[in-house]
């Protein structure tokens, strides 16, 4: 190398070599856990040819070792090591230190001990088939934690005990637990979800939840302590306690403690009827000073409190307020609280809503988010809307419309209060967070993979195609559907909220697509908001393609995407998360096609959310028959 100074070749060689260094100590890393690992499977080699690999000489993906997949970044994705007389023991803590794992299939083999706890640590993991081993011991409850996991197959072992937490697991497609001792009650899977499900053979016992009519008794049979449908034995009535006889001074004693505890009971009514007396004259008193006092709005301080406390109501227990009165008017009236679907709140009034704790969530351009706590401990979410376009009459009308679609992921109000100047709509507090969070904010350890990502757009779609179709004659769109308004229920299931309370012209969203003056009829106007439907639903499709901000700081995600497009760097749009995870390239093109129509600028020109729906379920399918293909 004449003419190379000594000293720029030193640096180069610094700079290369650290990374080659760091790159074979990955390496050998990795080999040394794949050894350990082959170790317990198969103790002294026994089943071990040269031509397996498996060894600190070879390298995993280069070398095709037996058994062992790679992608094309070398990352092991696949551990198939079926009807390979393995003879040892699953040592789950040296697997799950293969970063990437998907497929792990031990199937019939002869490999015995327990399943450890360690197994929770796989978090890639998407298959998991041990059938046909010799494994005994509780299952792990850390296996509930896997929640990429959708096809697991522990059939034909010794596994006694009962099932872990597995309904959590949201993407489960196929549970296969046939011909071991499995005992305890069934859990209540999402069956509608299940594609292949079987426990015959063990020792279940109690009712069989609702399957949906999915599957058969050939599913359930072979546990004699099982009952309901879809077996033939119905369940027994539950029996009536029947009190066994006492010695005579214990007997006088209780029936001493039910006599105290009628008068307690006495005294808890009169002290209601007191309450109700002395609430129903504050009320009288307060409409005959004309409803000049007013309620209180946390959204007029410049600074908001956490919680609404008792400063915020006036000497005589009737809320303040700087700009809205719930008084009618014309009658000087208080209107009541509609309840509509909820058994929890028959009997809940307006006061006493306005009475409890409750905690500012978020406030828009159209009104706040709060989070309410009843003395009874149900928790409750209102959303206090101003400006939402909708006359009085009409917001009632449409809201009882809506209560009667009744889509299981669509959240329904489970109250609502409507006056000249004020609406309140009350829903269940939903606690695992909604889709922008997870998207962008905090996902608290939830990994949200492809697979996730593509469900919940099918749900979404599905939904929303379904409550177009239910409300189109009465032209109600959801009118300002976005990530903050996709909830996630107790089991991770998505469902859309506020469904509906707003008009599309009155949204805070510029990456709404104006009116062109195109449609000026009321049909023509109910027409464009459910096109404006599928304009937000498109934009919601992108933010799960490229996991980025709808907007920030002057960035427009739809405009990004066609100029990213346009330059021909397609693949350039996708989340990095899913790139590394190795979701398929064409079928996350397929979403981002169906995207792009949604996004269309002309209204016209965009699908129905039935034809959206439609697509979706064609990729979905895609997906899970790729996902069939693999071992």
């Amino acid at each position: 190398m004449n003419g190379f100074p000594t000293w720029a070749l030193a640096i180069l060689i610094f700079l290369i070599f650290p990374m080659a260094n760091s790159e074979d100590q990955d390496l050998k890393q990795l080999k040394q856990v794949l050894v350990q690992f082959m170790d317990k499977l198969s103790p002294g080699n026994s089943v071990r040819d040269v031509k397996w690999g498996w060894n600190m000489s070879s390298d995993p993906c280069r070398d095709q070792w037996e058994g062992v997949t790679c992608d094309k970044q070398n990352y092991v994705k696949k551990i198939v090591l079926e009807m390979s007389n393995l003879t040892g023991v699953l040592d789950a803590d040296s697997l799950c230190m293969v970063q990437s794992l998907g497929v792990v299939s031990l199937k019939n083999n002869k490999i015995s001990g327990l399943l450890s706890e360690d197994i929770g640590n796989c978090r890639d993991l998407t298959h998991f088939y041990i059938s046909g081993n010799q494994f005994s011991g509780d299952l792990p409850d850390s296996l509930s934690q896997l929640n990429n996991l959708k096809r697991i197959d522990i059939s034909n072992n010794n596994f006694h005990g009962e099932l872990p937490d597995l309904p959590k697991i949201s993407g489960l497609i196929s549970f296969l637990a046939q011909n071991n001792q499995l005992d305890g009650q069934i859990p209540d899977f999402d069956f509608s979800n299940l594609k292949v499900f079987n426990v015959s053979n063990n020792n279940f016992s109690g009712p069989i939840p609702d399957v949906k009519g999915q599957l058969t008794k050939d599913n359930f049979s072979g546990n004699p302590k099982l009952c309901g449908k879809p077996l033939p034995n119905t369940c027994p009535p539950v029996p009536t306690s029947i009190m066994p006889k006492k010695k005579s001074n214990k007997s006088s004693s209780k029936k001493l403690l039910i006599f105290s505890g009628y008068i307690i009971l006495g005294l808890v009514f009169v002290c209601f009827f007191v309450y109700k007396f002395i609430s129903k004259k504050r009320t009288r008193e307060y409409e005959e000073k004309g409803g000049n006092e007013k309620i209180a709005t946390a959204d007029t301080a410049s600074t908001v409190p956490n919680t609404i406390t008792s400063s915020e109501f006036n000497a005589d227990g009737v809320p303040k307020t700087a700009e809205n009165s719930l008084t009618s008017v014309e009658t000087g009236m208080v209107p009541p609280l509609v309840v509509l679907t909820s058994p929890l709140l028959m009997g809940l009034s307006f006061e006493e809503l306005l009475r409890a704790p409750a905690e500012l969530l978020a406030r828009g351009k159209n009104g706040s988010l709060y989070k309410v706590m009843l003395d009874d401990g149900v928790n409750l979410v209102v959303k206090r809307i101003r400006n939402c376009g909708i006359s009085s009459e009409d917001f009632k009308t449409r809201m009882k419309k809506i209560d009667q679609a009744k889509c299981r992921n669509v959240l329904p109000a489970v109250a609502f209060y409507c006056s000249r100047q004020e609406k309140l709509l009350v829903y269940e507090y939903q606690p695992n967070g909604n889709l922008f969070n997870l998207l962008h904010g905090s996902s608290n350890g939830q990994i949200f993979d492809w697979g996730s990502r593509l469900n919940v757009a099918d749900i979404i779609a599905e939904s929303l195609a379904f409550m177009h179709q239910e409300l189109r004659e009465d032209g109600i769109a959801h009118g300002n559907l976005k990530s903050m308004n996709i909830l996630f229920n107790m089991t991770m299931k998505p469902c859309i909220s506020e469904y509906g309370v707003m008009e599309t012209e009155n949204q805070d969203q510029s990456f709404l697509s104006p009116n062109n003056g195109i449609e000026s009829s009321n049909a023509g106007h109910a027409y464009s908001t459910f096109k404006d439907d599928v304009y937000g639903f498109g934009v919601i499709l992108l933010e799960l393609l490229t996991g980025k901000l709808v907007q920030q700081n002057g960035f427009d995600l739809p405009r990004w995407v066609h100029s990213v497009i346009k330059e021909e760097w397609t693949l350039e749009v996708f989340d990095k998360a899913l790139i590394q995870e190795g979701a398929s390239e064409e079928r996350m093109v397929n979403l981002l096609k169906v995207a792009l129509q949604c996004i269309n600028p002309s209204s016209n020109d965009r699908p129905s959310m039935s034809r959206v729906s439609m697509r979706l379920k064609s990729i979905k399918e895609e997906v899970e028959r790729s996902i069939s293909s693999d071992p």
